[in-house]
């Protein structure tokens, strides 16, 4: 009979993950008057709508791009505000345009693989069922006929996508697709024309000022000295707004940047770069100020480094982060945690709900004095397309709702302050041979591991080097003299591993003291299975049967 195993595919080697390439902070600006309120809302709107014109430029030239047209767009910004903020419009255009060229790349690739498992499908006979690895035939021939349609219009929509893409046309809309579109079911957002139209403006002004290396405490377009005072330059139409010198507005609000204050204040002492970003809260109707610079030539500590103690095996969930400290030799210790989250309702809600279960994990990964965290180098890219699963939508929206890329992003963000590492390793295999391997053995009267809490281990010990299949005990009557004992952890070649045993203090007889026994230390003089002593011509021959 033909083997009918399924063949596993090569297992990736961990890797350290890279750390975070920029730092990014928040201060609220208190104590704003009407009049600061004014000047920034015009600085906004007038820039905004610069910004506007220029990435309508920018998407006309398309691939035509070259650093001459960028040049010519900086000209002609510069004209109507000053070559600081031309240079930090232009920055921003590129960087839309290229993001949005990304999500175009993306979103053919995501086209593609729903027209190929859609054509595999199609080619099955209805009602065949598939295997573990791909899926079978459709279940009737009315699902048959319905995926014809829809492969016409994946595939109309793939030709249009790729056609864009090869004119380098993109689709951009300045302050977000998702807010245009809420103008449309405004009662379901329960928002009224006016909070929407605060919303559509404040989302479209611009307010960024990029870093200056070498100049004074960093930005010259927006000013932020050790003291806390902002000053803003003017564009030129405004300039009769300053109330400072050279056509600048200082604000009466200060700021102190309560998180990560004093790296901030030695980088705009020694006039390093630092990119700022004003910003208006209208739910809250509180202003911000965002600070950011980048991070090079990080330091990065060694795989074996950050194994010496072990690790945290961590499981990534839709609802919650499974966890197990592990030894260095990949044994569990203590008892698995658990650290919950709920990923519904808005984004800013999201995001705080997995800063607190991170905050959490790294907290409790402190405690156990680890040096690294394993968890899975997921991408569900090409794994949560209807074709391929069909109707399970409450497997797609369980895929869809893991967030990996926002939680690898908070993770390697959060680790890099803590000085713990990130190993990230090959998700193959992980949920089914830990529950295979270890989730009946570490069960215990009192405790029910999960399925979860086994794929931590999993992943754990894949960090390490171990593989995840734990060594089974032998039959009893075997453990001693058939096979040995094939759950040490120490192999036949390390050292230590043949060592002699020390004698336990205390008399085991009336004739004996509590010293080592007389033979305790030479192997050779014990009666043992090859050692020459078993062999030494001194010793007796067993007695013959017919005595």
């Amino acid at each position: 009979m033909a083997d009918q195993r399924r063949l596993l595919r090569q297992i990736a080697p961990p890797f350290v993950a890279d750390g975070p390439a920029g730092v990014s902070i928040r201060d609220r600006l208190k104590g704003l008057t009407a009049e600061d309120e004014k000047v920034l809302r015009l600085v906004g709107g007038h820039m905004g709508r610069l910004a506007s014109r220029d990435l309508k430029a920018r998407c006309a030239d398309g691939l035509e791009h070259s650093t001459g047209t960028w040049a010519d767009r900086k000209r002609d910004l510069t004209a109507e505000s000053s070559s600081r903020w031309a240079g930090s419009v232009t920055a921003a255009t590129h960087d839309q345009w290229g993001l949005s060229r990304r999500g175009q790349h993306a979103h053919l690739l995501s086209l593609d693989a729903g027209i190929r498992m859609i054509r595999h499908r199609l080619s099955l006979p209805v009602g065949e069922k598939g295997s573990k690895g791909q899926p079978g035939g459709y279940r009737s021939q009315h699902e048959w006929f319905v995926k014809t349609r829809r492969l016409a219009v994946l595939v109309d929509r793939y030709e249009r996508v790729r056609d864009e893409r090869e004119a380098g046309r993109v689709s951009v809309v300045r302050g977000g697709r998702r807010l245009l579109g809420t103008r449309h079911s405004l009662a379901a957002a329960h928002k009224t024309p006016e909070r929407w139209r605060a919303e559509w403006e404040a989302a479209r002004w611009f307010l960024n000022a990029a870093g200056e290396s070498g100049k004074r405490y960093g930005n010259e377009t927006i000013r932020v000295t050790p003291g806390g005072e902002v000053s803003v330059k003017l564009p030129v139409p405004l300039a009769g707004l300053a109330n400072a010198k050279h056509g600048r507005y200082v604000l009466a609000a200060r700021v102190a940047f309560p998180h990560r204050g004093e790296e901030w204040r030695d980088r705009i002492e020694a006039n390093r770069s630092v990119a700022y970003h004003i910003h208006l809260d209208t739910v809250r109707d509180r202003w911000y100020l965002d600070a950011s610079w980048t991070r090079k030539d990080l330091p990065v500590v060694p795989l074996d480094a950050l194994r010496t103690g072990g690790v945290v095996g961590v499981d990534t969930n839709a609802d919650h982060l499974a966890a197990w400290q592990l030894d260095t030799h990949g044994n569990p210790v203590g008892a698995p945690r658990r650290f919950d989250y709920d990923l519904s309702g808005t984004a800013t809600r999201r995001d705080a709900q997995l800063r607190h279960a991170l905050t959490r994990l790294l907290h409790w990964a402190k405690t156990t004095r680890v040096q690294a965290i394993a968890i899975e180098d997921l991408d569900f890219t090409d794994s949560k397309t209807r074709e391929k699963h069909g109707r399970k939508k409450h497997f797609r929206q369980l895929i869809s709702g893991i967030p990996t890329g926002r939680l690898r992003a908070r993770l390697l963000s959060m680790c890099a302050e803590r000085g713990i590492g990130v190993i990230a390793v090959d998700p193959a295999y992980t949920s089914m041979w830990g529950a295979q391997h270890w989730q009946k053995p570490l069960t215990t009267t009192n405790r029910k591991t999960s399925r979860h809490a086994a794929a931590s281990v999993a992943i754990g010990r894949r960090s390490l080097g171990h593989p995840i299949r734990r060594r089974t005990t032998p039959p009893r009557q075997h453990q001693s003299d058939a096979g040995g004992h094939r759950t040490a952890q120490a192999g036949p070649g390390d050292r230590g591993s043949q060592g002699n045993r020390p004698r336990v203090p205390g008399p085991r007889t009336r004739s004996d003291g509590t010293e080592r026994g007389r033979n305790a230390v030479d192997q050779n003089a014990q009666h043992r299975s090859g050692h020459s002593a078993e062999y030494g011509f001194w010793q007796q021959d067993s007695l013959p049967l017919s005595l």
